[in-house]
């Protein structure tokens, strides 16, 4: 996942697929994933949301004080991405 010159590393799909079920499983009602690259680990990391309103919060807010970026956000039950 997350291959090419636009991204600065891959994301085993592994670890990608774990991720959507973990959100599915959560005891609280999610209903987003967001794929964030922290730029000081150097890694991607999961950011769950409830509705599709957080996906704008977080973009605003968290790539505009932090090193983490949003890189892509996905439904988590039609695994349809969003951005």
């Amino acid at each position: 996942m997350f291959e090419g010159s636009d991204f600065p590393t891959s994301l085993d799909e592994e670890v990608f697929n774990v991720w959507f079920e973990n959100g599915r499983l959560s005891k609280r009602r999610y209903n987003y994933l967001l794929i964030i690259w922290d730029e000081h680990e150097s890694k991607y990391r999961p950011y769950y949301a409830e509705d599709r309103d957080e996906i704008g919060k977080y973009q605003t807010y968290k790539s505009s004080r932090t090193s983490e970026s949003l890189v892509a956000a996905y439904d988590l039950y039609s695994e349809s991405k969003i951005i």
